[in-house]
């Protein structure tokens, strides 16, 4: 089978396009064959190394991109149920602690990885799945005061703020937000992304480069915001405090903007706020289990779209043009970066 590989850390360069056995699933196991595979800031990030020092050695002797995906079960090791050869699925964590990512014709993954793909969703929103909505997922629902799952009605009252919300995480916490009946705000920094925001179903968007952040935030929610996704602590800072409601969460998911973040506790005490870092690798479990169930409900709803229409345009690549993936990813483009795989 065709797949991306890479030996040692460094630029894209350093991948390569390889033929590799097709890997038999064991116990626990599910084969994919990989229709679509999905490139995340966490996939270039891993090939470039720790503080992008190349040349760093591996875990693994070799090692295949990418998180995220999604395609069709191939073949079932023992003890597997739930699946069936045929099945469409998506994927998540593929390469967390495991050699083999998305970027090959097939994956072999444990069950726990493997998740239904709802029929009308496509494999492109699939493979869009994985980190960004799983980690959206999470920042909606570490707020004390409101559920731990989301459904359609679980987020009625409240109001969310998105920091970027024309981004993949922020695309996803929209529509998710949106699904589970919040009324969402969302800041952007110009009006190509506030179209996108706006597409995804933000209910109001706030131009940070053009307005005043707080005034408009605070203009939109009096009370204020009770649940803020951040994207950017620490230039964010002083405007999450200034926009928060009493006992609001701000859920801290990047460091764009400055690895250094720095509050000023009095405001923060006098809010009860709540601030919850998060990353998916250490998140637990139970947390993934509650994403992946809760994502694949609301695409079955058809509540997470993706492509230009829905606030998220695609660039797609063939396989072979991994590496222009990654650097598309690593340039920052907008929208989502995806790997056509399989026919």
């Amino acid at each position: 089978m065709k797949a991306i590989t890479y030996s040692r850390t460094g630029d894209s360069s350093v991948l390569q396009l390889t033929e590799r056995d097709v890997a038999e699933p064991g116990a626990d196991e599910v084969r994919v064959r990989v229709m679509i595979s999905g490139v995340n800031p966490t996939d270039w990030k891993r090939r470039a190394g720790a503080a992008g020092v190349a040349g760093l050695e591996l875990d693994f002797p070799e090692v295949v991109p990418n998180q995220d995906g999604a395609g069709v079960v191939d073949a079932i090791g023992a003890d597997v149920t739930g699946f069936a050869v045929g099945d469409r699925v998506w994927v998540f964590m593929s390469q967390n602690q495991r050699p083999g990512g998305t970027a090959q014709e097939y994956v072999v993954l444990p069950s726990t990885n493997v998740v239904p793909l709802p029929e009308g969703a496509s494999f492109e929103v699939g493979a869009s799945l994985g980190v960004p909505a799983m980690t959206a997922h999470r920042a909606l629902t570490v707020a004390e005061d409101w559920p731990a799952r989301l459904a359609p009605g679980s987020l009625d009252g409240a109001t969310v703020l998105v920091a970027g919300g024309a981004g993949a995480v922020g695309h996803a916490a929209v529509q998710l937000a949106r699904w589970a009946g919040a009324r969402v705000i969302t800041t952007v920094s110009g009006p190509e992304k506030a179209a996108l925001a706006t597409a995804a179903g933000a209910h109001h968007v706030v131009n940070y480069k053009t307005e005043d952040a707080v005034s408009a935030i605070r203009s939109l929610a009096p009370g204020g915001v009770d649940i803020i996704v951040e994207v950017a602590p620490a230039q964010n800072a002083g405007l999450d405090a200034a926009v928060a409601n009493n006992r609001a969460s701000i859920a801290i998911y990047a460091n764009d903007g400055g690895g250094t973040l720095t509050l000023d506790i009095g405001p923060n005490m006098m809010l009860n706020a709540r601030y919850q870092f998060l990353i998916l690798y250490t998140v637990g479990d139970e947390a993934l289990r509650h994403a992946a169930e809760d994502l694949t409900a609301a695409a079955a709803a058809g509540a997470l779209n993706v492509g230009e229409e829905a606030g998220l345009p695609l660039h797609v690549f063939d396989l072979d043009k991994t590496a222009a993936a990654h650097d598309a990813v690593e340039a920052g483009v907008t929208g989502k970066v995806l790997i056509r795989v399989g026919d």
